[in-house]
């Protein structure tokens, strides 16, 4: 690992948790975010020659907080609030509080219910987990300059409206969870199937969302949809090593070696779905861990019970009735009863999916039809269509061993 990509493994694992400190002993997020930047800054003058600290962390975190001394000063901040922040140990190691997560505060923060959900969840993305405005405008499906908007208005309104940092009392927990739920499920998805760039999988924002998701589940141990996310993101997180090969090419689920599959993970997440489950109250998360779990209580890709799980999408259509889950129904329906029952469910779709997924798998099920020269004309588009580079990779190959 050259030092440039260790310095940028750091600022991804350590930037919203520093964010999310300085917001709450400055009040002032543009201040944060600036001084965290120009910690790393300062990060990449001094490492070379000083070398990594034994403490990362703590070394940007004071760091950052000696950056925003001056400002707050300069802006007449009451003597208290300075004293609060001069007061932080050199460690970086904060006081506790009955939360003890400035991440989580700062998620439930972003997540007041006088924000869109939109601009919940992209607020959030871009604070806590540091992902660009381009990254999260991908993931809206929207402009970026659209996102970049949205991001200006919702920092405005916590400011305006004096939406306070912290957890809500717990009689305000349950109009914040939907919220909470959604940005760790966009979080993990981020980093299990990236929206753009070299890489599929970012290991650091899968970890940061399921230790969110544990945090949450810690705060709230009697809401079965919490629960039910920590199972679907450690039931998905567990077939990390299998889903590339050693030249870090894509594996398709029913062709990965289940051996390498986290057995640990596996069962813990099968144990809290089980749990969540028998609260009698289920949810879109925990459906998509029911999901999961059938594909991990399969020893063999064969073994698959593709019928109970098309069942499940149907159920899951119900909670939330978008277009991708219609197509990943179809994709099971076609594993269930055949490529053809399949394609049928997937042309009732026309072009309501938009991006590479729907050329895909239309592709896959035409050439298992034995329609070859319509599936090259899929993958074709497809990997035009595809975001990441291991992704077209994966569908050139298709093609390739098609043409063949």
């Amino acid at each position: 690992m050259t030092f440039d990509e260790e310095v940028t493994g750091l600022f991804r694992a350590e930037r919203g948790r520093i964010t999310a400190t300085l917001i709450r002993l400055t009040g002032d997020w543009d201040l944060a975010e600036e001084c965290v930047q120009d910690a790393f800054a300062r990060a990449l003058e001094c490492w070379p020659g000083e070398g990594v600290p034994q403490r990362p962390g703590a070394w940007l975190t004071t760091t950052a907080r000696n950056r925003a001394l001056d400002p707050l000063r300069r802006s007449g901040v009451e003597a208290a609030k300075l004293r609060e922040v001069v007061a932080v140990p050199d460690d970086g190691q904060d006081e506790v509080d009955v939360f003890g997560d400035d991440l989580l505060r700062l998620i439930f923060t972003c997540c007041h219910p006088a924000l869109t959900l939109e601009a919940r969840v992209g607020l959030t993305l871009r604070t806590v987990a540091g992902l660009t405005t381009a990254e999260i405008a991908r993931a809206f499906l929207v402009p970026e300059a659209t996102m970049a908007k949205r991001l200006v208005r919702a920092r405005q309104k916590i400011r305006n409206a004096r939406i306070p940092y912290r957890v809500p009392p717990a009689h305000l927990l349950p109009e914040r969870t939907g919220g909470v739920l959604g940005v760790l499920y966009l979080l993990f998805n981020e980093g299990y199937s990236a929206s753009a760039g070299a890489e599929l999988l970012r290991r650091d924002l899968c970890a940061q969302a399921i230790r969110l998701a544990r945090t949450l589940v810690g705060l709230m141990p009697d809401e079965p949809e919490a629960v039910g996310l920590l199972a679907l993101t450690l039931l998905q997180d567990s077939r990390r090593e299998a889903r590339f090969d050693a030249s870090g090419d894509l594996v398709p689920l029913t062709d990965q070696d289940r051996s390498r599959w986290d057995g640990a993970q596996v069962a813990e997440g099968l144990a809290l779905l089980d749990g969540a489950l028998r609260r009698g109250r289920p949810g879109p998360y925990q459906v998509q861990a029911a999901i999961a779990a059938c594909h991990a209580a399969a020893k063999r890709a064969e073994d698959t019970d593709w019928p109970q799980i098309a069942l499940l999408y149907g159920e899951l259509e119900k909670f939330v009735p978008s277009p991708v889950v219609r197509l990943n129904r179809a994709v099971a329906v076609a594993m269930a009863d055949g490529p053809a029952a399949g394609l049928a469910l997937v042309d009732q779709l026309g072009d309501e999916v938009t991006g590479h997924l729907l050329p895909a798998t239309r592709a896959d099920l035409l050439r298992r039809l034995g329609r070859t020269t319509e599936a090259l004309a899929a993958y074709e588009r497809a990997r035009e269509l595809a975001p990441t580079e291991v992704e077209r990779r994966h569908l050139a190959g298709r093609i390739t061993a098609l043409r063949a």
